[in-house]
């Protein structure tokens, strides 16, 4: 199998690699973050300032006297994680999330960026997702070869015919694995909005569940499909300023609402509307998971 889709992914991390210089950013694409949890083992990694909530076993007293700032000794995680993408394959997934990319192309360079960086970790990657007539899901296993084949058959198995519900592959978790994940959500705002409270609470029972939401090119845009009426919108609909008013505040009501419901169960999310730039929100979105877990 050609890496197709690693190999793409590997491109645009080096080119974002030149163009930023963000220090956690920079440190993630060098391989220096052994896993996405820092975690308490004998592999120390860095000192930083305390926060609040911080182990004060950890405060590093020297390090702290010399540079008169309280100083928090942190680890490296010796355990390797098991993360699971949990896809969203409806047909939604055709439609645009900006005026270029499909939201499927967006979808897959999302998942496909997080899965490559902890392969390089060394951890362990799986996928759920439902097809047409199932689900389908990919065991834990290490390297890019394991990447390649979960982002080749989710790119085939997105289609018009697939009316699937992102609840279906949430279920199937809940009721097949036992043991401790963290799950990455894939999906867009439809799909958090259809996704329950209580399976989200069953899910936080074991497992770390963080989502990434990709977002739909607004009615103002070029080439905006509705999926109900399986067709492009047309020109007199995305240029009617009341009607794209509408829809404008429709949406703002639908993600206000999605986004309360991840914030009340401490739910870190991180929105993307173009592969530009996808380091930079993996970063954020896992910076806003270790707040939430604090």
């Amino acid at each position: 199998m050609r890496l197709n889709y690693i190999q793409k992914i590997q491109k645009s991390l080096k080119r974002y690699k030149t163009i930023h210089t963000n220090r956690a950013t920079s440190r993630l694409l060098d391989g220096s973050y052994r896993s996405i949890y820092k975690g308490r083992s004998m592999n120390f990694d860095e000192l930083r300032e305390y926060v609040v909530g911080d182990d004060v076993k950890d405060i590093d007293w020297k390090a702290s006297a010399r540079s008169q700032k309280l100083l928090i000794r942190q680890y490296i995680a010796e355990k390797k994680h098991n993360v699971m993408l949990i896809l969203d394959t409806n047909r939604r997934m055709l439609a645009n999330a900006n005026e270029e990319q499909e939201k499927k192309e967006v979808a897959l360079m999302s998942a496909g960026t997080l899965a490559y960086l902890v392969s390089g970790n060394g951890d362990y990657v799986s996928a759920t997702y439902a097809t047409r007539e199932s689900v389908q899901h990919y065991p834990f296993q290490t390297g890019l070869m394991n990447v390649e084949n979960i982002l080749a058959h989710y790119d085939r198995d997105v289609t018009m015919e697939n009316h699937s519900d992102i609840n279906t592959p949430l279920e199937y978790v809940i009721h097949h694995f036992r043991r401790r994940m963290i799950l990455i959500i894939v999906t867009d705002i439809e799909g958090i909005r259809r996704i329950s409270e209580t399976t989200l609470k069953r899910l936080l029972i074991m497992h770390d569940v963080l989502v990434i939401n990709i977002s739909d090119a607004t009615s103002a845009g070029q080439a905006v499909f509705d999926m109900d009426r399986n067709e492009y919108l047309p020109a007199f609909f995305t240029r009617d300023k009341k009607m794209a008013r509408m829809e404008r505040e429709r949406r703002m009501e639908v993600n206000r609402q999605a986004a309360e419901k991840l914030k009340r169960l401490g739910i870190a999310s991180s929105t993307i509307d173009h592969t530009e730039e996808l380091d930079v929100k993996i970063i954020e979105l896992l910076n806003k998971h270790k707040i939430e877990k604090r």
